[in-house]
């Protein structure tokens, strides 16, 4: 038999091998915080909950160029293109509890444009993830410098953190924003004046 037969591995099974671990730790979990995991209610809760976590961490398995394929396209536009508020939805690596809000995201194109559909799933890529916001905000901006090569990218990102909602301080007023510019939005200040113009201006 070929060696390399035998180190083959079904994508499939192993998501469903993962799915099942994730399940009984979940109830081992249950059992652990004083439920009774074979309680009416609870019974499939760890198989709910080990899919949800699957999806919630699915950009782990997706990468950039997997979701822009063909779409870049040559074009001698060079003004900003700009996609506001695309929903963001991540989980916090430090207690794994939502954060949510939008991502503004513009760029400067340098003979190459993207179909402007492959933003939000430029963002879910990263945003599919355990994260930091932080970290998010500059994976999108370097993700779209690497593919696209532009004069320049600007994103900023507000989000509401249940970490601070929800625990800890128990603020529920308060946002967090990052932003990350690369190119002319770092050395010209106007072009960064326009896209913060343009980011936050209900009119724009």
């Amino acid at each position: 038999m070929d060696p390399r037969t035998r180190l083959a591995v079904d994508p499939a099974k192993v998501e469903t091998d993962n799915e099942d671990l994730l399940a009984r730790l979940v109830r081992e979990q249950l059992g652990l915080l004083g439920e009774d995991p074979r309680r009416e209610g609870l019974v499939r809760t760890p198989a709910r909950v080990a899919g949800a976590m699957q999806f919630l961490t699915r950009g782990y398995a997706q990468t950039v160029d997997e979701v822009i394929g063909a779409a870049i396209f040559e074009e001698p536009h060079d003004s900003m293109v700009m996609v506001r508020d695309i929903e963001v939805y991540s989980l916090c690596e430090h207690h794994m509890l939502p954060f949510f809000g939008k991502a503004h995201i513009a760029y400067i194109p340098d003979g190459r444009i993207v179909g402007i559909s492959k933003f939000p799933r430029i963002v879910d890529v990263f945003a599919r993830r355990l994260q930091l916001q932080e970290r998010l905000t500059e994976q999108i901006a370097q993700a779209i410098e690497d593919v696209l090569k532009p004069q320049g990218v600007g994103v900023v990102v507000e989000a509401k953190h249940l970490c601070m909602m929800m625990r800890g301080v128990e603020k529920q007023n308060s946002k967090t924003i990052t932003s990350a510019v690369r190119g002319l939005f770092r050395r010209d200040y106007r072009t960064r004046a326009e896209f913060l113009r343009l980011a936050y201006s209900p009119d724009a």
